[in-house]
């Protein structure tokens, strides 16, 4: 099933199967670095060397996330090692690289529906299904590919709309 929604790993980018290629470890830019260290020390505003949990959802809520008051609390405990309740910057660093992997990863979903969606409904249709199957060389059952619509779809409309294609892709552990 996995191999005709995303193709082979490792192919060339800009096709199915190049948006399937996963990323080996998600590092961060040195620009990067610099904004976290600079959303970090301006929303530590005691000077303390640490956040808060008030103060880390501000800093992420500046980096363009936007945390519930429970991600924040269970972001707190799971990354705070010694049990401080407050984020000093080499625990915030390793939650914001893994943050901005999760939204890299979902772009990339992202775009591999975009390569299915051809043309442009922001759904993926059976007859996208089909072509990308081709093109990838799946030699696939009109079957086959309509039981994949179906396990995808989840509002039952007969298509794939991106939520599903997340949800899929999540799934499968494909990303």
């Amino acid at each position: 099933m996995s191999a005709a929604y995303a193709g082979r790993k490792g192919g060339k980018p800009g096709t199915a199967s190049g948006a399937a290629a996963k990323n080996k470890k998600f590092e961060l830019t040195e620009e990067q670095k610099q904004e976290i260290r600079e959303a970090f020390d301006l929303f530590d505003t005691d000077g303390s060397g640490t956040i808060d949990a008030k103060e880390l959802k501000v800093a992420m809520r500046a980096l363009g996330f936007e945390p519930k008051k429970e991600e924040i609390k269970k972001m707190i405990s799971d990354i705070d090692k010694d049990g401080s309740g407050t984020i000093d910057f080499t625990e915030f660093l390793e939650m914001m690289t893994s943050k901005m992997s999760e939204k890299d990863s979902r772009e990339e979903i992202l775009k591999a529906f975009r390569l299915f969606d051809d043309d442009e409904t922001g759904k993926i249709s059976f007859r996208n299904l089909k072509r990308v199957a081709k093109e990838l060389g799946e030699n696939m059952t009109d079957e086959e590919l309509q039981e994949m619509i179906d396990e995808a779809d989840r509002d039952g409309d007969g298509e794939i709309n991106e939520e599903e294609f997340l949800r899929i892709m999540k799934k499968t552990s494909l990303y």
